[in-house]
């Protein structure tokens, strides 16, 4: 038979470590401070952006008109059309998608601590990194309109110039994480320091650099879609012109086919995901 457990003597405990016990003030009194600020500062945001549940619930009644209004959804009489753009927002994802990689894959090395040693090279190299991320894709999709007009050119390079950034960081990351051992392997037998990163570092950060691409892949395609809607072509162009002239049924069914596409690639790219970082496949 098992023995009882021994009640806990709560008092020698207490002389024992009295610090364990001793009641933290000071950090709790910073704890409420600090939700007492956040709760100000949201209240006072509220304030000034004028925030009403009135127009709240006023508007869902709207929304709810506007949603029966879309029903059921039609492309009327422009499916083609509508097909074609929904192909030319998946050709500005990738396209995009693509050139940030090739181009963010060579900073990340740079970038990268164990790859180059020199502080200032790679400290460079990461604070261009964040200038770059700084800026948001409708920012880029705004000037590159301006530069080469409009059109599915300016929307892929939008999406590369957002994605270097945000790439670059984490591909630079993900070398930095790289078991050096395998780059000794290659070094010990007589490999320069390009054999040390074509043979040691390459393969084994390039299935987590591939699972990067295809969920940035997956993300670009709405983005793609958003940028559409101030002139970097795509299916984003007929929507922003149907939802001005209230064409609420060929919006739905343009949301539904976006809805589709997104699902289908959510579903490829998790797969390919999974294969690349080895996990299982469902």
């Amino acid at each position: 038979m098992s023995r009882p457990p021994r009640p806990v003597d709560v008092a020698a405990l207490r002389r024992r470590h009295p610090d364990a016990f001793r009641t933290a003030w000071g950090a709790r009194l910073a704890t409420l401070a600090t939700l007492a600020a956040l709760l100000g500062l949201a209240a006072f945001a509220m304030v000034r952006l004028d925030f009403s549940a009135t127009r709240i619930v006023c508007g869902l009644g709207r929304l709810a008109e506007f949603s029966l209004m879309m029903l059921p959804p039609s492309a009327g009489g422009r499916f083609p059309d509508f097909l074609h753009a929904l192909g030319e927002t998946l050709a500005i994802a990738f396209l995009g998608t693509l050139a940030a990689a090739l181009v963010a894959f060579p900073l990340a090395l740079l970038a990268a601590r164990n790859v180059v040693p020199n502080p200032f090279a790679h400290f460079a190299v990461r604070r261009g990194l964040d200038v770059v991320r700084s800026v948001d894709v409708l920012i880029w999709a705004l000037v590159w309109i301006n530069v080469v007009g409009l059109g599915p050119f300016a929307g892929a390079l939008a999406i590369a110039c957002s994605d270097v950034g945000a790439l670059g960081k984490l591909f630079s990351e993900a070398v930095e994480t790289v078991d050096r051992r395998d780059g000794e392997g290659v070094a010990a037998s007589g490999g320069g320091a390009l054999h040390r990163i074509r043979f040691g570092l390459v393969p084994a950060v390039l299935p987590v650099l591939g699972s990067q691409v295809l969920y940035f892949f997956e993300s670009n395609t709405r983005s793609a879609t958003i940028i559409g809607i101030v002139g970097a072509g795509g299916i984003g162009q007929y929507l922003s012109e149907l939802i001005r002239v209230l064409e609420l049924q060929q919006v739905a069914c343009l949301v539904l086919m976006i809805l589709v596409a997104v699902a289908a690639i959510d579903a490829v790219s998790g797969r390919l995901r999974r294969a690349l970082i080895g996990g299982p496949a469902r």
